[in-house]
């Protein structure tokens, strides 16, 4: 029997965990409170083209930065997380630390987003 949980597999997996229902999306929130790890919250839409520009760029900071969380949620699939966070523009990027919203970033700004991360990691 071959085992699949070698490097090879587990490259192609993506870092950025994706919330369908706001049970669960509240449930690792509440989790993530108790710590002091960086949750990044990328607020997306299937229609939103800017998002999808950022994307790439997600996935490269989820595999650079192995000690932040980086979360998708589809602002309409999860509509009341959104209005809880007050997301008006999309892409829209919150940073959270114990449950709090520490800094966000609006819009296709990788250096930014890339600059907040490093400084509230720590």
């Amino acid at each position: 029997m071959a085992m699949v949980y070698g490097d090879r597999s587990t490259s192609f997996s993506s870092q950025v965990l994706t919330f369908h229902s706001s049970a669960k999306w509240n449930a690792h929130f509440d989790a993530l409170k108790q710590t002091n790890k960086l949750m990044v919250v990328d607020f997306t839409a299937s229609w939103c083209k800017p998002c999808k520009v950022m994307d790439p760029v997600i996935q490269e900071f989820a595999d650079k930065f192995r000690d932040v969380e980086f979360v998708k949620i589809d602002v309409d699939e999860l509509l009341e997380v959104s209005q809880s966070f007050q997301v008006q523009g999309m892409p829209t990027f919150m940073l959270i630390k114990k449950g709090k919203v520490t800094d966000k970033v609006v819009g296709v700004k990788k250096e930014e987003l890339q600059r907040l991360i490093e400084q509230h990691r720590k």
